[in-house]
C-alpha cells in the first residue's frame, strides 16, 4: 500500500519541479542564465541549447555573456534570442553575445507576480488531479475486494496529507518567487 502511496508523491514532487524550473525562466531584471535554457540553436542539424553550445557567464547583476565555443555560432544564437520570447536585443561584438538586462518597471514586477500565481495554481490544479487519481485507483481495488473499507479510509488520509504537503509548498515556492520579483 506504501508504495502505490510512493507513486503518487514522486507525481506530486514531480509537479512541483516543473514549477520550479517554470519560475526559473522568469526575468526578474537580474541575470540568470536559466532564462536561456528554452533557447535552441540549431547545432549541425540538431536543436540544442545555447547553454551547451558556449560558456555562459555573469560578469555584473544585470549581465549574461554568452561566448561560444565555435565561433560560427554566434549569428545562430543572436538569431535564436531574438526569435525568443525573452524579450532582451543581444549584442554581439564578434567574439562574445552580450544580454543587458533592463529594471522592471513597477508594472512589468505586478505583471510577473499575475504570472507566477497563474502558474502556481496550474500547478495546485494538477496536484489535485493526482489526488483523484489516486482516490479512484484505491476505490476501484476496495471494490475488486484487494483492500478493506478501513485501508481505503488510511488510504484516503495519506493521499490528502501528501495533497495539503505539496499544495502548501506550492505557496511557500510563489510566494518567494514574488518577493524575488518584487525586491528592485
Amino acid at each position: 500500500m506504501s508504495q502505490q502511496l510512493k507513486t503518487y508523491e514522486e507525481k506530486m514532487q514531480k509537479t512541483v519541479n516543473t514549477l520550479l524550473d517554470e519560475f526559473n525562466t522568469i526575468r526578474v531584471g537580474r541575470a540568470n542564465p536559466h532564462v536561456l535554457d528554452r533557447i535552441s540553436v540549431d547545432y549541425y542539424g540538431t536543436p540544442t541549447p545555447v547553454v551547451q553550445v558556449g560558456n555562459v557567464s555573469i560578469p555584473e547583476a544585470r549581465m549574461l555573456v554568452i561566448q561560444p565555443w565555435d565561433g560560427t555560432m554566434l549569428k545562430l544564437i543572436e538569431k535564436a534570442i531574438n526569435e525568443s520570447d525573452l524579450g532582451i536585443n543581444p549584442s554581439n561584438d564578434g567574439k562574445v553575445i552580450r544580454l543587458v538586462f533592463p529594471e522592471l518597471t513597477e508594472d512589468r514586477r505586478k505583471e510577473l507576480t499575475k504570472e507566477t500565481k497563474k502558474k502556481g495554481e496550474n500547478a495546485k490544479v494538477a496536484i489535485r488531479n493526482i489526488r483523484r487519481d489516486a482516490i479512484d485507483a484505491f476505490k476501484k481495488a476496495q471494490k475488486a475486494n484487494e483492500i478493506t473499507e478501513d485501508e481505503l479510509k488510511s488510504v484516503e488520509d495519506g493521499v490528502q496529507k501528501l495533497t495539503d504537503k505539496f499544495v502548501s509548498e506550492i505557496d511557500r515556492h510563489i510566494e518567494n518567487k514574488n518577493k524575488e520579483i518584487l525586491s528592485v
